[in-house]
């Protein structure tokens, strides 16, 4: 991710000016579309609560867009004020890699193979292909 010295929007900004503001809005509105109470937007909008994985789904079922995208904003906000705040840096600066050298990933992991089951249910969300995760 690209850092830049200007603070990425935040999600009250985004859910607002994108969001709330075109299709005419209210927080009292969004929060009876979303199932929470109004004061769960009012944080939101006002920047005082983040985006949960929770929330994430719930705003992209209300919206019509992914789940990825409100937490993709939570993060760039997160890994912005991370970057920038004094407290913050002093953590980071402090540490340090294990064993003093840089660690690497494992080139091949273990090898996931895909199934078909035979006793799949069709009307499972979660086995809608047929198909299920099994390592060998």
């Amino acid at each position: 991710m690209l850092m830049t010295k200007r603070k990425p929007a935040s999600i009250g900004e985004i859910l607002i000016e994108e969001f709330m503001d075109p299709m005419g809005l209210t927080q009292a509105t969004l929060a009876e579309a979303m199932g929470v109470q109004r004061k769960h937007v009012n944080e939101l909008c006002n920047e005082r609560r983040t985006v949960t994985a929770a929330t994430a789904l719930i705003l992209a079922r209300v919206f019509g867009n992914s789940p990825d995208f409100w937490l993709n904003v939570q993060r760039r906000s997160d890994l912005w004020e991370g970057m920038h705040s004094p407290r913050e840096r002093e953590r980071i600066k402090g540490a340090r890699p294990l064993n003093g050298r840089r660690m690497t990933l494992r080139r091949f992991g273990p090898a996931v193979m895909w199934r078909r089951r035979r006793d799949s249910n069709p009307r499972d969300p979660f086995e809608s292909n047929g198909f299920q995760d099994r390592r060998i």
